[in-house]
């Protein structure tokens, strides 16, 4: 079942250089928990200040979620060229992981 609403998924650069991908239907007010330090256990309470680098908005919360989980599986440069709007990069840097873990699955069969 989707609840339509607004949310959002977002992307922070943290004060040592670190991005922290999430999900809230509250931009602003998660932000403002970041920054001020809500839960000490978060990855981002040592980390702070944090800056907002990205967000999308979304009305399904499982497409958000889903556009979540993938950014989390991206590298430092495909989100740098997301937050840059370099669509070019972002294939050309996905096409190279193909290619790098394709060689890596050879070397690993080729080892057995």
């Amino acid at each position: 079942m989707s609840r339509d609403h607004r949310y959002f998924v977002y992307i922070v650069e943290c004060a040592d250089g670190l991005y922290y991908t999430g999900v809230t239907n509250n931009l602003d007010k998660r932000l403002h928990e970041h920054n001020e330090g809500v839960d000490p256990k978060s990855f981002t309470y040592r980390r702070r200040p944090v800056k907002l680098r990205y967000w999308l908005e979304f009305q399904d919360v499982n497409q958000a979620i889903e556009w979540e989980k993938q950014l989390k599986g991206w590298g430092r440069k495909k989100k740098e060229a997301l937050f840059n709007e370099d669509w070019e990069k972002i294939k050309l840097l996905a096409k190279s992981m193909k290619l790098s873990h394709r060689s890596t699955v050879r070397s690993l069969s080729d080892s057995a």
